[in-house]
């Protein structure tokens, strides 16, 4: 198989995952699309490089894309958020909520806002977690901490989620010593 099969077969495979990861983080639709692109160019010209011996071509993939986010974010290039609802996108794409429908890997605007609100290593590692639909060890291995540092950072922020998402539900609730 050549080495362009094995791009081409590694795109139509991760494009999703990528975009989901990126779609989390940038929240706008035409980042994260730009972003995505950006992606697969840089893996593209560095194909040669992979060794599938060390690694995931996921993992590799994602990578990628996350240092692609951080040199954008670094670059000051984000644009203002617009808001975002996943069945506006689905019918501007043409999506039926498939696997290759983009909105499908949109969080609501809900989530959206408690993600917001956490630091950003957490945000990080649930974009990888449910926008890429990344296993822990692997989101370990790209964010360079353990596996139990990995599942702590992930558990936590949902924990914190999770109240921000119930106080949201029920603005009347008044927790008092972390007791309800």
């Amino acid at each position: 198989m050549s080495a362009e099969r094995d791009f081409l077969d590694a795109y139509d495979e991760q494009v999703w995952a990528v975009y989901g990861f990126l779609a989390h983080r940038a929240r706008s639709i035409p980042d994260a699309e730009d972003l995505t692109q950006r992606t697969f160019e840089l893996a593209l010209r560095s194909w040669s490089k992979f060794d599938p011996a060390k690694g995931e071509v996921r993992t590799w993939l994602l990578a990628i894309a996350r240092n692609v986010y951080l040199d954008w974010r670094r670059a000051g290039s984000r644009r203002p958020e617009e808001p975002r609802e996943p069945t506006e996108l689905a019918d501007r794409m043409g999506g039926d909520g498939g696997v290759g429908d983009p909105a499908r890997h949109l969080p609501s605007p809900e989530i959206q806002a408690a993600v917001a609100r956490l630091g950003t290593r957490e945000r990080e590692a649930v974009a990888l977690r449910f926008g890429a639909d990344l296993p822990i060890a692997e989101i370990a291995e790209i964010t360079g901490v353990s596996v139990a540092n990995a599942q702590q950072i992930i558990s936590r922020a949902l924990r914190k989620m999770r109240r921000e998402l119930d106080a949201r539900a029920d603005p009347l609730r008044i927790e008092i010593g972390g007791l309800e």
